[in-house]
Formats: C-alpha cells, sequence, structure tokens
C-alpha cells in the first residue's frame, strides 16, 4: 500500500544522497520506490516496538542508498546484463573449498582458474576467509572481522583481484557471512567483555543463569560432545552468554535493530567486492525466542526476506543463499511463504536429497528416497537448490520418520544400520568413515568421511583390490551423476573430482583433531593432482568422467531448473529413475543404487505420450532399442544412464 510519508523519507534520503533519479540513478530510483513499502512493512514486523525503531529505519534505508553509491560501474553492468533467473540455468557448476587447503592462498588461487576451467566448473564458493582465531576459528565460521581477510589466505586486496581474474573468466564467486554469530575476539565481544552496555545488547547476555537455564529447558545441543549447552559463563564481566554452537561463538542478538544495521551493512560489503551468491551461514538460528527449540521460527524468516528486499534494490545481481539444514518441510519455507514465495533465499542446500542418495548407496533400496520427493517437489519455481553429494559438513540423517516407515522399515534401526554401514561396522561394507556428534543419551549422530573413503576407494587402495577400486569409482560417478541432473546447481566439493580419500593429518593439529569432519577436508597434492593427465589412474577416470558429467549437463537444456523433474515408479527398488522434460525435449535419468546387475522394464519409458523407439545414452553414446514390456534394459551393478528418446 502507497504511503505519502515513508514516499516521502525516502525521497529525502535520495536527495541528501545526490542520487540522480532522472539520469544514471533512475532504475535503482524506481527498485527502491518500488521495494519501500515491503521494506517497510518487514521491519516494523520485526522492530515496531523498539524505541529505536524510527531513527534505525532510517540508518537501514540510508544503508542501502550507500550500498549502492559505492557499487562499481563494473557491477552494475553486471546486475543489468545478469538476467533475473541467471542461477536457474544448467550452464553453472559449482565447487566448494578450502583456499588454503587447497591452494594455500588467495593469490595462488589465480593460478589454479585453469583446473576450473578445464573441469567446466563456472562457481567457486570459498569456504570463509575471514579474519577467525587460529585454534577455534570452527573452520572459519568463528569470525572475529568481516571485513578483514585471515592473514592465512592473503589480504582483501588479494581476495578483490582473484573476482576480478574469475570474472573476466566467467567465473562466480560465492562467499559466506555468519549472520548468527561472532568469535569471541570480534571488537563487539571484547567491547561486551569490558562492559559496554551497548555492546553486550549486541549479545544475549545475562547477570545470572536463571534466563539461561529456562532457554536450556527448550533448546536441543548442537555439539553434545564438544560444547554441551547453549551458554557460557563470560569471567571478564561475571555475565552469561548465549553460545549456541562452540563456547567461543557469541550469538547476535536481532532482537536489536543496531545488530541488524551492522550486519546488513556487512551484507553490502560482500556484494560491493563482487560476491555472486552469498551464503548465509545457519540463518535457522538468527532469531531467538524463549520457550522454544530457537530455530526456524518466523522472525526468522521475516528477517531473511527484509535482506533479500534490500539486496535487490542495492545489488540486484547478488542472489542469496540460505544455508539451512533441515527437513523437507521446514526448508520450503526458507524459499519463502504467502506473497514472498520465491522471494526469500533464492538458493537452498538440497540436503535431504544428498542424504537420501547415502541412504540408497548403503541400502540398495530407493524406496525411502522415493517416498520423500511430495515434499521436496514443493519447491516453488524461480528458486532452486544446490545439488550435492559431499560438502565441508558431516552427513546427517535427518529426514521424518515416516518417510522411513512407508518403505517397511523401522526407522531406528534402519539409521542405526546407516551408521553402521559408513564406519564400515556393517558385513561387506567397503566404507571408512567415522560418526560425528554422536550423542549416547538420544542415539542421534552424522556421518563424516570423503565422497571417496565413503564409497569405497581407501579401502579398495589400501587392499590393492582391483575390482574394488573399479566398483568404488562406479560408486562415486554414481552419486555425483544421480545429483547432477536433478536440477539446481550442482556443487562439487573439491577434492572429490579426482578421489580424495580421507586426510587423518587433521589429527596432530590441536585446533582440530577434536573435530573428525576435518577427515574430508583434504590438503590438495598438485603433484599427485597432474595424475589426472595419465591414462588409467584412478584420478583421470574420476575427473575425466565427472567433467564429461559437467559438460553434458551444460549441453542438455532440460536439466535447467524450471520445476520440470518426474519421479518413475520404483519398477525396480533398487533403481532411482527420473525425466526432466522442458519444451518437448525429454531425459531420462536411470541409477542402479545395486552391487548387482539390476533389469528395468521397457514399459518405465512409455508413459509420457509418444513411445520411443530408441534411447540414445548421452554418457556412454550407445544407442537401446526400445523392447517390449517384458523385457528389460540391464543396468551394470552402480551403472547408470542419461536417455534421450530418439525416433
Amino acid at each position: 500500500m502507497y504511503s505519502s510519508s515513508l514516499h516521502q523519507q525516502v525521497n529525502a534520503l535520495l536527495k541528501k544522497n545526490k542520487i540522480a533519479i532522472s539520469g544514471a540513478d533512475n532504475e535503482f530510483y524506481v527498485r527502491i520506490i518500488a521495494n519501500a513499502a515491503p521494506i517497510h512493512n518487514l521491519y516494523h514486523e520485526i522492530y515496531e516496538h523498539h524505541p529505536k525503531a524510527k531513527e534505525a529505519f532510517s540508518q537501514l534505508i540510508d544503508g542501502i542508498i550507500k550500498a549502492y553509491i559505492n557499487r562499481s560501474a563494473t557491477l552494475k553492468q553486471k546486475d543489468k546484463d545478469k538476467p533475473a533467473d541467471w542461477f536457474l540455468s544448467n550452464q553453472i557448476t559449482g565447487m566448494s573449498l578450502y583456499v588454503d587447503r587447497f591452494c594455500g592462498s588467495l593469490k595462488n588461487m589465480e593460478q589454479k582458474l585453469d583446473h576450473f576451467n578445464r573441469l567446466g566448473v563456472n562457481l567457486l564458493h570459498l569456504l570463509p576467509v575471514f579474519e577467525s582465531p587460529a585454534g577455534e576459528s570452527d573452520g572459519g565460521y568463528a569470525v572475529s572481522d568481516f571485513r578483514k581477510v585471515d592473514a592465512r589466505f592473503g589480504t582483501l586486496d588479494d581476495l578483490i583481484s582473484l573476482q576480478q581474474k574469475m570474472n573476466a573468466e566467467g567465473i562466480y564467486l560465492m562467499q559466506d557471512i555468519v549472520l548468527n554469530h561472532t568469535s569471541r575476539q570480534h571488537e563487539w565481544a571484547l567491547k561486551a567483555k569490558q562492559g559496554d552496555a551497548k555492546y553486550q545488547d549486541y549479545f544475549y547476555i545475562y547477570s545470572d543463569s536463571s534466563i539461561p537455564d529456562e532457554f536450556d529447558r527448550h533448546m536441543p545441543e548442537i555439539f553434545p560432545e564438544s560444547s554441551p549447552g547453549n551458554f557460557t559463563y563470560i569471567p571478564e564481566c561475571g555475565k552469561w552468554v548465549m553460545t549456541v554452537f562452540h563456547h567461543y561463538q557469541w550469538d547476535l542478538n536481532y532482537t536489536n535493530p543496531a545488530v541488524f544495521i551492522e550486519m546488513l551493512d556487512n551484507v553490502f560489503f560482500y556484494a560491493n567486492i563482487g560476491v555472486d551468491v552469498l551464503r548465509i551461514d545457519a540463518p535457522a538460528f538468527i532469531w531467538k525466542q524463549m520457550g522454544t527449540s530457537c530455530q526456524n521460527l518466523p522472525k526468522a524468516h521475516t528477517l531473511l526476506r527484509l535482506i533479500k528486499q534490500c539486496v535487490q534494490v542495492a545489488s540486484p545481481g547478488m542472489a542469496i543463499l540460505g544455508e539451512a539444514i533441515v527437513g523437507p518441510t521446514e526448508i520450503m519455507k526458507y524459499f519463502g511463504t504467502g506473497e514472498y514465495k520465491a522471494h526469500e533465499c533464492d538458493f537452498a542446500y538440497n540436503a535431504t536429497q544428498m542424504a537420501l542418495q547415502w541412504d540408497m548407496l548403503a541400502t540398495g533400496d530407493t524406496r525411502v528416497m522415493l517416498n520423500a520427493q511430495h515434499e521436496l517437489l514443493q519447491k516453488p519455481l524461480g528458486a532452486t537448490w544446490i545439488t550435492y553429494t559431499r560438502c565441508h559438513d558431516d552427513i546427517g540423517l535427518g529426514y521424518d520418520d515416516d518417510t522411513i516407515r512407508a518403505a517397511g522399515f523401522n526407522a531406528y534401526e534402519h539409521r542405526k544400520y546407516l551408521k553402521e554401514y559408513y564406519i564400515g561396522n556393517t558385513p561387506g561394507s567397503p566404507a571408512k568413515g567415522a560418526l560425528f556428534s554422536s550423542n549416547p543419551k538420544t542415539g542421534d549422530a552424522r556421518i563424516s568421511g570423503s565422497l571417496a573413503s565413503l564409497c569405497g576407494l581407501e579401502k579398495a587402495l589400501a587392499d590393492k583390490d582391483i575390482l574394488g577400486i573399479d566398483l568404488a569409482i562406479r560408486r562415486i560417478l554414481l552419486m555425483q551423476a544421480h545429483s547432477f541432473f536433478l536440477g539446481g546447481v550442482p556443487m562439487l566439493f573439491y577434492g572429490d573430482e579426482l578421489g580424495y580419500c580421507n586426510d587423518y593429518s587433521y589429527l596432530s593439529d590441536p585446533g582440530k583433531s577434536y573435530d573428525n569432519r576435518w577427515m574430508h577436508r583434504p590438503i590438495i597434492d598438485w603433484e599427485k593432482n597432474k595424475k589426472i593427465d595419465i591414462p588409467g589412474t584412478v584420478e583421470h577416470k574420476i575427473f575425466t568422467a565427472t567433467q564429461k558429467l559437467i559438460a553434458l549437463r551444460k549441453k542438455l537444456k532440460m536439466v535447467a531448473d524450471y520445476k520440470n523433474i518426474t519421479w518413475l515408479p520404483a519398477y525396480n527398488i533398487h533403481v532411482a529413475g527420473y525425466v526432466r522434460e522442458l519444451k518437448g525435449e525429454v531425459l531420462y535419468g536411470i541409477f542402479n543404487f545395486s552391487h548387482q546387475p539390476a533389469y528395468l522394464t521397457w514399459f518405465a519409458f512409455k508413459g509420457l505420450g509418444k513411445i520411443p523407439a530408441i534411447l540414445y545414452d548421452h554418457y556412454t553414446e550407445d544407442e537401446y532399442p526400445v523392447g517390449l514390456d517384458n523385457e528389460y534394459l540391464i543396468l551394470e551393478p552402480y551403472g547408470f544412464h542419461l536417455l534421450e528418446p530418439r525416433s
């Protein structure tokens, strides 16, 4: 609804900042006027009753205007050149990596861009590079300065230089922002420790443990082994601070609008150094309310919508990724609901599908995965997934018990089997993983281990088992192919493109030894990487096959994410199959998760109207005449096909 007073307030701030309303800044003027009302409404939904609400709102609008003014001409042009739905494209493939473990520094990264160009990767997620204290960095997610690159990686100028070179080569940049908390070494936390009331109000700080105890009654523990509880005592000021993750990560208090204004300014800072996708870490936790789990609360979504509205005014070319690793019902809310459907986060991780792939690989059974699809298919058109088999984090098994029961399994025993399988305790399991954050009270645990080690490559190499090596490579490629063509942006984890196994060097580092997730965060050996040029090596086989899958994805327009996936029924419980269709072009993805050959009736390919005579496999480049319904397509153990109908 139009508000004359709001319009006047915005115009006054535009005039103060010398915005050329009818000149070069006209598009920005249109954007800010068009979005002023939703920004105002979302802001007041959170802060209407705060005593400094009016003053802070003026600062918010002024911050948006200044962010636009500070945006370079190059980035403004990039905003114009990007289609609004650029991230739905089948042309984008990502890789996530730790700069120091990948190549040492940001400067060195400039020399490694050829590796990504050769593979076909054109979106790089550089895991946190901003300053965090050694020994208590949580992999960079305990930030002590949001605008200073950690000296381990280089300087801010190095990051900007890398971004500019990436931009010239058509490679997008993804960076993290940790909205939920800061390091206890951050300037705000240091001032709070000294007793500064202003900065104590930036955190959830209490004079005694009574309120923390009340919060703890309803809040789960995130790291029960290494960091039990949700509050930490601060001896410097004799108070308690909320620390949901680790004791050295202080949760920010977003009930204070000053915190939101400060952090939004950091969002704009990242936008203006050229970030294309801003990954908001742990958004499920950013709003706290006593008597709740303090996760996935409605006002957390309001905050995300407010950030999105502000970003699309000041830096519309930057997309937002909400890193919410939650169940299918909850994850849909991060894309937005109601009038904000597909207007909250542009991306979310398809963590449920990722975990369900590991379920299929361990059991050889696709039914649990298929039971979850009715919820995952609710993703709105206009937003997209990050699809992946592996990331820097652990693998959770948090999909619904009902999904497991519907497949005929006992939920507790099923998860127990999966955990035992991936730590190699199940007879016949080739996996070499470990349990992470095991909670003896609940039996909950997650899984650590690299893609290659969980797929059996580490064990097979150690045993010099030629057949085992071949089967492990098949499993790796099956997992990658299944996720690449689902719809969404595929995100490889560095090292997986060559089959890196677990790296146990973390055990000798006191700052990492308590966290076994470091086993799947390898230090890259660039001599080993040269093996991609030696035919017959494991590295060559995995790299060239991954390279081919990426190239095929860019070639096949129907795998762009236009909400155009249909799952095939379980004609064979070992075989997962889906159809991607766009403007009459069709692709069948068919994947055998069994260690034995699987038989799929030709009837599976006859449900889209015109019955194909021949199916062409884009991966093997073979043709398959479509047979009778009582005849079968035979899939090799852990084999897959990418089939397009041909007349």
